[in-house]
């Protein structure tokens, strides 16, 4: 069925008027469509990445060198969701031909180039294919607002794959 605003009503779950390319420390999670495990697997509370795995790690360090104005922080991918934190650096020289980027901006090019680069490996190496899309339509993100915030989820994101079986909203049982 064809999106109808006056049927469909989606909610935007980020802030209305808030500036998401301004400086300041972001806590991300993308989901994978329908929680599937393509990514590799958890044992003995470690994670095991799979090529797939290892191609969407490898596309979120490369954030940094597309765009100026970030810096990669903290990173996990799971089996089926990847957590991160993304520092949006200040220019202290501001020049007109240097676009600052915002969250959505980079999470809509991660999105497409991991994308594109599955098809394409699931074409010539046989990876698990997957329906429909690869990544869920939205993604959660949170302003990190303080340095003991910035702790925690660092240590969220650390401690993950240890909390991978209890975790009901992500492991798939």
């Amino acid at each position: 069925m064809a999106y109808d605003p006056d049927i469909h009503h989606r909610r935007s779950i980020r802030w209305k008027k808030y500036d998401y390319s301004q400086e300041g420390f972001y806590f991300v999670t993308i989901c994978v469509t329908a929680k599937d495990c393509l990514f590799g697997k958890i044992v003995d509370h470690k994670v095991f990445l799979n090529p797939s795995g290892e191609m969407i790690e490898n596309q979120f360090f490369k954030l940094e060198t597309k765009y100026s104005n970030i810096r990669c922080d903290e990173f996990v991918c799971m089996p089926n969701h990847i957590h991160f934190i993304l520092n949006f650096k200040p220019h202290l020289e501001p020049d007109p031909s240097v676009q600052l980027h915002s969250l959505g901006e980079l999470i809509q090019w991660f999105k497409t180039m991991t994308t594109n680069e599955y098809i394409r490996q699931v074409k010539e190496n046989s990876w698990k294919p997957f329906q429909g899309r690869l990544w869920q339509r939205n993604y959660w993100e949170r302003v990190i607002r303080s340095e003991q915030e910035l702790y925690f989820v660092r240590e969220y994101i650390k401690n993950n794959p240890e909390k991978w079986e209890s975790d009901r909203l992500f492991s798939v049982q």
